[in-house]
C-alpha cells in the first residue's frame, strides 16, 4: 500500500484494483480453489455467519437461488441437508436461521434477529398502505388470520383461504389472495415468522414457536434502529471487505441516504479506514470516483486462483454498479426480458476465474433428459486493470471442468453445447460435445 493522492474523507492509503478484487473475493470466500473436505452444516454456518443473508428466489431453471452461493463456494453437497439447517426438519423451524427480508427475501442467522427487527418495524408507507387496503376489502381478516396462526401453525397460505375465499381465479405470478397478502404483511412487519414446507412454499407459524420470541410489536429484542442499521452496515463491512458505502449498504438492502454516516461511525470505531482504489474497470486509469472503505482485518491473498459460476443472487453479483467497477462486467438477469430481445440468454451466470470474471452461461437443467444445457456460451471482452487476457481455450477448459461438476452434483449425466454465443465451440471441444 502507498500513500494516497489525496486525503478525501481521511483515505490515506492506496490499493491498486487487482488488490481490491482480491480482498472482495477473499472476504466472499472465493479467491482459492475449493478443497477436497466434505461439506455440511459446518460450511453452512460458515457462510450464513459470514455473510449474515443467503437470498431466496423461486426460479428452479438450473438450481433453486439460495443452492447456487454455497456450491460456487464449497463444491457439492446434499440440497436437503442444507434445507433442514435452514428451515428444520418438515413443518419445523431451524435453530441456526430464520427467514425474513435481509436482502429481498432472505434467510439470514439467529444472531442477526434483533438488528433485523428494524427491518420488521420500518416498513413505512409500504405496510400502511397494504394494512389500510387489506381492511377496506376484507374488515378484520389480518387479525383474524394472525389469531390462527398463533393458534395452530404452521399453515400454508392455501390452508387458510376458506377465511376470504377468491372472487376469481388466481392469475400469474404474484397474484396474491387476500389471505397471502394478509399473510405476507404479517410477515414483514414480523407479527408472525416464516419457514418453508414442500415445493418450496412458505409456510407461516408464531414467531414463539419459529423464533422463540414474542412478535416484533409486542416483544422487546430489537435492538434500536439506529443501533441495528449500525450493526447490519458492520456486518456487511466484515462480509465484502472493501468498498464504497452504497456498495456496503446495499449488501442488506439498507437506505443508501444513511451509508455515508454508517460508514463514518464504522470507521470512528476501527471497523474500518477509507482508502483509495486505482484503476477501476468503468474509469479507466482513473480509479474509482470516491473512497474506498477496508474493513479492519481483510486480507489481500496475493493471488487469486478460484474458479466458479455465480448465481444472478450471489452477493457478488448483487451490486450491479459494483460487479461494473470491479469486474468490468456490464450484467442483468433477463428472465423477465421478452425473449427477442434478451441479448446473453434466460439465466445467465457469470464465470468467475482468478480475480476476473471470464465469460457468461446460460444454463439450464433439463432433468427429464438427465441433462445439463447450455444454452448460449460468452466470453467477456473487457480486461481488467492489472489482470492478463485469458485464452478463449484457457476459459473454455475452466469452464468446461466447472460444468463438469455443476451436471455431477445436480444428478444429470451429460452436457450437452448449443452453438450460440462467442465462445460455444471452444466450450464444445473442451466438453467433447458437438455443439448444436
Amino acid at each position: 500500500m502507498t500513500t494516497s493522492r489525496g486525503a478525501d474523507a481521511g483515505a490515506k492509503q492506496s490499493l491498486s484494483a487487482a488488490q481490491a478484487r482480491r480482498i472482495f473475493l477473499a472476504a466472499q470466500g472465493l479467491a482459492r480453489r475449493r478443497d477436497a473436505r466434505g461439506v455440511g452444516a459446518s460450511q453452512f454456518g460458515e457462510y450464513l455467519s459470514r455473510q449474515g443473508v443467503l437470498q431466496l428466489d423461486s426460479v428452479n431453471v438450473l438450481a433453486r437461488a439460495h443452492y447456487l452461493p454455497l456450491f460456487s463456494r464449497y463444491g457439492a453437497y446434499d440440497r436437503d441437508v442444507l434445507d433442514s439447517f435452514l428451515w428444520g426438519e418438515k413443518h419445523g423451524h431451524s435453530p441456526h436461521a430464520f427467514e425474513h427480508w435481509g436482502h429481498e427475501a432472505s434467510v439470514s442467522p439467529l444472531s442477526l434477529l434483533p438488528a433485523m427487527h428494524v427491518k420488521m418495524a420500518d416498513n413505512g408507507t409500504w405496510a400502511s398502505r397494504s394494512e389500510a387496503r387489506l381492511e377496506t376489502a376484507h374488515p378484520g381478516l389480518i387479525a383474524e388470520v394472525r389469531a390462527r396462526v398463533e393458534a395452530g401453525g404452521p399453515f400454508v397460505a392455501a390452508e387458510l383461504e376458506q377465511l376470504a375465499p377468491r372472487e376469481r381465479a388466481s392469475g400469474p405470478w404474484w397474484d396474491h389472495s387476500a389471505v397471502k397478502s394478509a399473510l405476507e404483511h404479517l410477515f414483514i412487519t414480523g407479527k408472525v415468522a416464516a419457514s418453508r414446507h414442500g415445493h418450496f412454499r412458505r409456510t407461516y407459524d408464531s414467531t414463539m414457536r419459529g423464533w422463540g420470541v414474542e412478535p416484533a410489536d409486542a416483544g422487546t429484542w430489537g435492538l434500536d434502529p439506529a443501533s441495528a442499521r449500525q450493526a447490519l452496515f458492520d456486518h456487511a463491512l466484515a462480509a465484502v471487505g472493501i468498498g464504497t458505502p452504497k456498495d456496503i449498504a446495499d449488501h442488506f438492502r439498507l437506505k443508501t441516504g444513511l451509508a455515508r454516516e454508517l460508514a463514518a461511525d464504522a470507521v470512528e470505531r476501527g471497523l474500518a479506514s477509507w482508502v483509495w482504489v486505482g484503476g477501476a474497470a468503468g474509469i479507466a486509469g482513473e480509479g474509482w470516483d470516491e473512497p474506498a472503505l477496508l474493513a479492519a482485518g481483510a486480507t489481500d491473498p496475493g493471488r487469486a486462483t478460484g474458479a466458479a459460476l455465480l448465481s444472478p443472487f450471489d452477493p457478488v453479483c448483487w451490486y450491479r454498479p459494483r460487479l461494473e467497477r470491479m469486474f468490468g462486467m456490464n450484467y442483468r438477469i433477463e428472465i423477465y426480458t421478452p425473449a427477442p430481445k434478451r441479448r446473453f440468454g434466460y439465466y445467465t451466470l457469470p464465470f468467475l476465474l482468478g480475480d476476473q470474471m471470464v465469460g457468461r452461461f446460460d444454463l439450464k437443467a433439463d432433468r427429464a433428459a438427465r441433462t445439463l444445457r447450455v444454452l448460449s456460451s460468452w466470453r467477456e471482452e473487457r480486461v481488467v486493470p492489472g489482470a492478463r487476457r485469458r485464452s478463449d481455450r484457457d476459459v473454455a477448459g475452466a469452464v468446461a471442468a466447472e460444468l463438469r461438476l455443476v451436471a455431477q452434483w445436480l444428478g444429470l449425466e451429460s452436457v450437452s453445447v448449443e452453438a450460440r454465443g462467442n465462445l460455444a465451440t471452444a466450450v464444445s471441444v473442451e466438453t467433447g460435445e458437438t455443439a448444436t
